[in-house]
């Protein structure tokens, strides 16, 4: 969905609709769209500013870093963000501090698009959880450790630390 700038109503434009994104433009490549995003916009024009005001919900089913587990997470993502004419990208240098976290608009237009999949992709975790007290898989038998109890027995330390072991049991 294209907004043109130069076509956008005095009071703004309300834009209420369900995104579909293919899951391979999302940078999380584990992610997956469970539903549509949803997203409820406001696009006002102000001056040369364009202001870009609203929400964007969705479903995605994510693997656990830990435990390797697919789990369903819910996103709810409000977004409040300020574009700049193309024109002023070039003179940065004149731009003021205030001016740093405004984005540009190019060919006098914005696609809606990709606004709400970077606003997407920059909600994801670092590294997803199904739980925060999530404790992964078992470095031995690998096991889900949260789904069974696992019996291994992991008092094999790392054979570098044996002499400092020595140490310290001498010491005492």
């Amino acid at each position: 969905m294209i907004i043109d700038v130069e076509k956008l109503p005095k009071e703004g434009q309300k834009i209420s609709k369900d995104f579909e994104f293919l899951s391979a433009a999302l940078v999380e490549e584990s992610a997956v769209l469970l539903k549509p995003v949803h997203a409820e916009l406001t696009v006002k024009k102000v001056g040369e500013e364009i202001l870009i005001k609203g929400k964007i919900v969705t479903s995605l089913s994510l693997i656990c870093s830990r435990c390797l587990v697919p789990f369903k997470s819910s996103f709810d993502s409000r977004l409040d963000l300020v574009y700049l004419p193309e024109e002023l990208d070039v003179m940065q240098d004149q731009l003021e501090s205030d001016d740093i976290n405004k984005l540009f608009y190019y060919n006098g237009k914005i696609d809606i698009e990709e606004v709400i999949l970077e606003q997407l992709n920059l909600v994801f975790p670092a590294k997803p959880l199904c739980s925060d007290d999530c404790q992964g898989i078992c470095p031995v038998c690998g096991k889900v450790i949260r789904e069974s109890k696992c019996v291994c027995v992991t008092k094999d330390s790392d054979p570098r630390l044996k002499k400092l072991k020595i140490f310290i049991k001498n010491k005492n």
